[in-house]
């Protein structure tokens, strides 16, 4: 382990979370790939929460290399497109792990896929000990079959590792009644059940990973990961962007 300083976590209604980023969000201002001001920004504010006491699972997207769904709308084959997705996110899992472990702190990459040379293969108590020693874990290549986006691998291992919640990082601060971007009227919600979610489709995540964290009764805590400081104040349970919860 590292020698950096963990806080107490008694007082943070979230012991342990799933922290879901998205591909794009690597990006930054460019248009393709990872941008290292980015990319160290988001590791020096993981290793935040880290130190907060919080134990910290990623899941991150490939979006910003590869997008299964963009290969099947070419004519791809849905399963090879989606594999190929899943490779993009290894790409970005290793990115943050590099720029993670050069900023100070120990961390892991488990991979659903078994490519043992860069990463762990995904065994459930070993991913929990990894937590419980402080270690922060980043899990790849999805639930590692085609069909299944990130959204419902980040909900999954959530699950399987008895978070607390998973926290969505995107562009946006929140859930809002449209596309804020398309409509300059539409407001953001503070709270949301997940049956309003769904029924009103608003794109919080994919039906599979909402109804999945509904019925396993696992809050989502929906933020912008571009501000600084959103990422600690969003898994200390602060009221930033949107909680979706049921009831």
């Amino acid at each position: 382990m590292s020698g950096i300083r963990r806080e107490s976590s008694e007082d943070r209604p979230y012991k342990r979370v799933m922290l879901k980023l998205s591909g794009e969000v690597l990006m930054g201002e460019t248009a393709f790939g990872v941008d290292p001001d980015t990319i160290n920004r988001l590791a020096r504010e993981i290793i935040e929460v880290q130190q907060a006491g919080i134990e910290l699972a990623i899941v991150i997207g490939g979006g910003n290399i590869f997008r299964g769904m963009s290969g099947t709308a070419s004519g791809m084959d849905r399963a090879s497109a989606d594999y190929m997705g899943m490779l993009a996110t290894v790409m970005n899992s290793i990115a943050l792990q590099d720029a993670i472990e050069r900023n100070g702190a120990t961390v892991r990459v488990i991979s659903a896929l078994h490519i043992r040379e860069i990463a762990e293969p995904y065994i459930r108590r070993r991913a929990v000990r990894h937590l419980e020693k402080g270690r922060i874990l980043i899990f790849a290549a999805g639930t590692g079959n085609p069909y299944f986006t990130t959204d419902t691998a980040a909900s999954l291992r959530a699950m399987e590792i008895q978070a607390d919640a998973v926290v969505k990082g995107t562009k946006v601060d929140g859930v809002y009644t449209s596309d804020p971007a398309k409509n300059p009227d539409a407001t953001r919600y503070d709270t949301l059940t997940f049956t309003e979610a769904l029924t009103k489709r608003l794109g919080v995540m994919d039906a599979t990973a909402m109804s999945l964290c509904r019925d396993n009764h696992m809050p989502i805590v929906v933020f912008d990961v571009t501000t600084p400081g959103q990422m600690l104040r969003a898994v200390s349970g602060e009221p930033v962007g949107t909680l979706v919860q049921e009831g």
